[in-house]
């Protein structure tokens, strides 16, 4: 099917509708549950708390769009790419995420609990109190990104980059940080959350 230009509180769940190019659309509150979606092309398009749950959202590519509070439980989003795109409030439980490309984009307070990140590129993302709790981030680069209150709890942080992020309010210390690189300022951080007092 071809999707419309805007809808809102729509089903559009298990259609197929892959490969198809989108500019400004804007979708709220609509179901794309189970929906084929792959090598889907998004500019400018809004998805307001839309459920992409067992979506096939592999190898999409999104250029300044807006998921705001999307569901992405158990999507596929193998090779996907968003680019400064906004996913503020967003949920990945569970989803695919080999291989997504994030360039930039404000994902502030998105949930990725437990997913696997190794080796991903999140230079200077905006990951303000994001749920990142058990996630994998062996050798993941975050440097610059924006971290201020993130949740760390038993991430692996093994050989990942945290030169120059915001890390104000994180608790270093829940996190497994065996190997991690830090400037000054990260270092100083990490010895606050091992309770350590410096002057």
């Amino acid at each position: 099917m071809i999707l419309p230009a805007a809808a809102e509180d729509a089903s559009f769940a298990s259609e197929e509708v892959e490969d198809e190019e989108l500019d400004g659309a804007r979708f709220v509150r609509c179901s794309f549950r189970g929906s084929g979606l792959s090598g889907i092309v998004t500019r400018t398009c809004t998805f307001q708390a839309c459920d992409f749950t067992l979506a096939l959202l592999n190898g999409s590519d999104h250029d300044g769009s807006d998921f705001a509070n999307a569901i992405f439980t158990n999507a596929n989003l193998f090779g996907a790419r968003f680019a400064e795109c906004r996913l503020v409030g967003a949920s990945f439980l569970a989803a695919t995420l080999t291989g997504l490309q994030v360039e930039g984009g404000d994902w502030s307070y998105v949930s990725l609990r437990g997913n696997d990140l190794s080796g991903i590129d999140l230079r200077g993302v905006r990951l303000r109190e994001a749920d990142l709790s058990e996630v994998n981030l062996t050798g993941a680069d975050l440097r610059g990104a924006d971290l201020t209150r993130a949740v760390l709890h038993n991430a692996i942080l093994a050989d990942a980059d945290l030169r120059e992020a915001n890390l104000d309010g994180v608790d270093l210390a829940a996190a497994q940080h065996r190997g991690v690189r830090l400037d000054l300022a990260g270092a100083v951080q990490l010895a606050r959350s091992l309770g350590a007092v410096v002057d």
